[in-house]
């Protein structure tokens, strides 16, 4: 990209502590070709590069790009006639979700995440049918699309061996159903083509093919403890080692994975892929709402990431992480969206303000989280869960060139004291809509509401039109499949255990 200066009110550049930033009044950024190469004041780096081109007023609050650290699809489940459940059987409802173009679906909820200040995201793509053919076309899609509006992504494609819709085998569960439910089931099963070795396949191709991308970067995902052989689990830290990438691991998202843990291997789930090698700052593990204090301290120990995905955990009932306690551990943290946020889009600025709010412990000790703690997830602490970590996350000379620009009017307007700490304003205030300009790789890929390299108008009228087609005959039998098996599923946890009558987890002294 050409060299330019991006001119701010104030630039934020990184979190330095608990309660601190740094922060430099009439801030700027000199970006050479993707890369920062000098941070300061505008006054002094417009006076040493007078023939630079401006980007900015000198009215918006410079901050690094988001990262959004935990992302699956566009077109929300609700969109798509899947409302929120409980986890458990909300992997039953989402059966009636349609098949959508996947080229158009990513730029739907890129589209979000740029507008609210994105330019990172952590794509775990899951659930494709067909065989490795059809699913690494797929896979091109979404990352084409990632690349055509210019964000960066760490794609993975989350691996799944085993116990696919319930947490026992599938053999058996297709066997216990109804005499006429078990074909449309097993038809349903037999769409997931992909074995273990496919998947690796799969990973190790597009690795190699993106390998020399700026913007694109691949990672492994083992779906899920219940979800992942002893095979699968070895393979991946295998893999992992092997071509030097991370791993982002959902796990201990509902308590129903946490005494599935427990039936495995007679302990914690955390416990259990440690013996794999998989904890280390490689891995990071999504969700981890019921991790007990034994696992927090060997997060701690071991530097394992966690990715918070709080709106999730609100809306398919999973509980409340342990964040005060990962943060009083100094482990690191991210913010995923997720599949949606508590508004049903990919909100950034929106999910900052839940987690801010949503740990709020009653009394007066200091352990919720802070503002600056917020923005280093957002930013610094999502960058170390990808690739792309080296580089992004800070405004520093060397890094790369990934910024967003805040209206601070809209922040401001009609009145703000001016006591209130800048960091604190926007963290608390500034809404997608005060979003002027957002830069990736030092190309503005966004301003002002529009978009520069797709017609976000045109993207989803085609979308509109795609979904106006009849349903297919699987998407009619997906449909009264999820209908009839939801039944069948609730009895299956019923019968697994009931946290009103038997509840191992719930009245734990370990739970935090």
């Amino acid at each position: 990209m050409p060299a330019s200066l991006i001119r701010s009110r104030a630039a934020v550049t990184r979190a330095a502590s608990r309660r601190t930033w740094h922060e430099i009044p009439d801030g700027a950024v000199l970006q050479e070709d993707g890369t920062i190469v000098a941070v300061g004041s505008y006054a002094e780096l417009s006076r040493k590069h007078p023939n630079v081109p401006v980007i900015g007023t000198g009215n918006e609050v410079l901050l690094p790009g988001f990262v959004n650290a935990h992302h699956h699809v566009g077109l929300t489940p609700v969109q798509l006639g899947s409302p929120d459940m409980p986890l458990e059987l909300w992997f039953v409802t989402r059966m009636v979700m349609r098949s959508v173009d996947p080229y158009l679906d990513t730029l739907y909820s890129a589209f979000e995440m740029i507008a609210s200040g994105v330019t990172t995201v952590q794509h775990l793509h899951g659930w494709a049918p067909g065989s490795l053919r059809d699913v690494e076309a797929r896979a091109g899609q979404i990352i084409r699309a990632y690349d055509d509006v210019g964000m960066r992504v760490s794609y993975s494609f989350a691996v799944r061996d085993q116990n696919r819709l319930v947490y026992g085998d599938d053999t058996d569960f297709v066997a216990s159903l109804p005499q006429e439910l078990r074909g449309p089931a097993q038809r349903w099963y037999d769409r997931l083509q992909l074995t273990l070795d496919d998947c690796i396949a799969l990973f190790e191709h597009l690795h190699q093919h993106h390998e020399s991308s700026r913007r694109v970067k691949l990672q492994l995902a083992p779906g899920n403890l219940h979800w992942c052989s002893d095979t699968a689990l070895t393979r991946l830290a295998d893999t992992a080692r092997q071509h030097g990438v991370p791993l982002h691991m959902h796990l201990l998202e509902t308590a129903y994975q946490k005494e599935f843990a427990r039936r495995r291997g007679g302990g914690s789930a955390v416990d259990y892929i440690d013996r794999f090698g998989l904890l280390g700052p490689h891995m990071t593990l999504g969700h981890g709402v019921w991790l007990t204090e034994h696992d927090i301290d060997r997060l701690a120990e071991t530097g394992t990431c966690v990715c918070h995905n709080c709106s999730s955990n609100f809306r398919l009932r999973s509980g409340i992480a342990p964040l005060n306690m990962l943060e009083a551990k100094g482990i690191t943290t991210a913010i995923g969206i997720d599949e949606a946020g508590i508004n049903d889009d990919r909100d950034m600025l929106q999910e900052m303000r839940m987690v801010l709010r949503s740990h709020r412990v009653p009394g007066m000790d200091d352990q919720v989280p802070t503002v600056a703690q917020v923005f280093r997830m957002a930013t610094e602490g999502g960058a170390k869960t990808t690739p792309f970590a080296p580089r992004i996350g800070v405004l520093a000379s060397g890094r790369a060139a990934d910024m967003v620009l805040i209206d601070w009017d809209q922040i401001a307007w009609p009145y703000l004291d001016t006591a209130t700490p800048l960091l604190d304003a926007v963290v608390q205030r500034a809404k997608a809509g005060a979003v002027r300009r957002v830069i990736c790789d030092g190309e503005t890929i966004y301003a002002d509401g529009r978009f520069t390299r797709v017609d976000r108008d045109a993207a989803l009228r085609a979308l509109h039109q795609d979904l106006q087609r009849a349903l297919a005959d699987d998407e009619v039998e997906r449909r009264h499949l999820a209908k009839a098996l939801l039944p069948h599923v609730r009895a299956f946890y019923h019968r697994y255990f009931d946290p009103a009558r038997h509840d191992p987890f719930y009245r734990s002294s370990s739970r935090v």
